[in-house]
Protein backbone atom coordinates (compact mmCIF):
# COMPACT_ATOMS: atom_id res chain seq x y z
CA UNK A 1 0.00 0.00 0.00
CA UNK A 2 0.96 3.13 -0.90
CA UNK A 3 1.82 5.40 2.04
CA UNK A 4 3.62 8.96 3.81
CA UNK A 5 4.43 11.79 1.51
CA UNK A 6 3.77 9.89 -2.00
CA UNK A 7 0.02 9.57 -0.86
CA UNK A 8 -0.59 13.13 -0.56
CA UNK A 9 1.22 13.91 -4.06
CA UNK A 10 -1.09 11.27 -5.21
CA UNK A 11 -4.02 13.22 -3.55
CA UNK A 12 -3.22 16.67 -4.58
CA UNK A 13 -2.38 15.40 -8.50
CA UNK A 14 -5.98 14.03 -8.20
CA UNK A 15 -7.31 17.35 -7.07
CA UNK A 16 -5.85 19.26 -9.15
CA UNK A 17 -7.26 17.14 -11.93
CA UNK A 18 -10.64 17.49 -10.61
CA UNK A 19 -10.60 21.57 -10.01
CA UNK A 20 -9.49 21.92 -13.72
CA UNK A 21 -12.19 19.34 -15.10
CA UNK A 22 -14.58 21.52 -13.23
CA UNK A 23 -13.66 24.64 -14.38
CA UNK A 24 -13.62 23.32 -17.88
CA UNK A 25 -17.23 21.69 -17.68
CA UNK A 26 -18.12 25.51 -15.68
CA UNK A 27 -16.69 26.93 -18.67
CA UNK A 28 -18.25 24.66 -21.00
CA UNK A 29 -21.95 25.30 -19.75
CA UNK A 30 -21.33 29.54 -19.05
CA UNK A 31 -20.27 29.25 -22.51
CA UNK A 32 -19.44 33.05 -24.14
CA UNK A 33 -16.02 34.37 -24.17
CA UNK A 34 -14.67 32.43 -21.65
CA UNK A 35 -15.55 29.14 -22.91
CA UNK A 36 -14.43 30.68 -26.64
CA UNK A 37 -11.07 31.87 -25.23
CA UNK A 38 -9.80 29.16 -23.20
CA UNK A 39 -11.93 25.60 -23.89
CA UNK A 40 -8.62 23.68 -25.61
CA UNK A 41 -5.94 25.43 -23.10
CA UNK A 42 -7.97 23.98 -20.01
CA UNK A 43 -8.41 20.50 -21.74
CA UNK A 44 -4.74 20.07 -22.75
CA UNK A 45 -4.04 21.00 -18.84
CA UNK A 46 -6.29 18.59 -17.82
CA UNK A 47 -4.70 16.06 -20.31
CA UNK A 48 -1.06 16.87 -19.15
CA UNK A 49 -2.55 16.68 -15.35
CA UNK A 50 -4.04 13.35 -15.83
CA UNK A 51 -0.81 11.58 -17.24
CA UNK A 52 0.81 13.45 -14.14
CA UNK A 53 -1.51 11.54 -11.79
CA UNK A 54 -1.32 8.38 -13.80
CA UNK A 55 2.25 8.15 -13.64
CA UNK A 56 2.26 8.86 -9.95
CA UNK A 57 -0.17 6.41 -9.06
CA UNK A 58 1.86 3.99 -11.42
CA UNK A 59 5.24 4.67 -9.35
CA UNK A 60 3.64 4.34 -5.71
CA UNK A 61 2.26 0.86 -6.52
CA UNK A 62 5.65 0.21 -8.22
CA UNK A 63 7.37 1.52 -4.72
CA UNK A 64 4.93 -0.30 -2.82
CA UNK A 65 5.19 -3.55 -4.30
CA UNK A 66 8.93 -3.65 -3.72
CA UNK A 67 10.61 -1.57 -6.47
CA UNK A 68 11.38 -4.79 -8.79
Amino acid sequence: MVQGPLLYVIGIACLAVLVVLLIGVGGFAKGGDFNKKYANKIMRLRILLQFVAVVIIVIGVWIARGGS
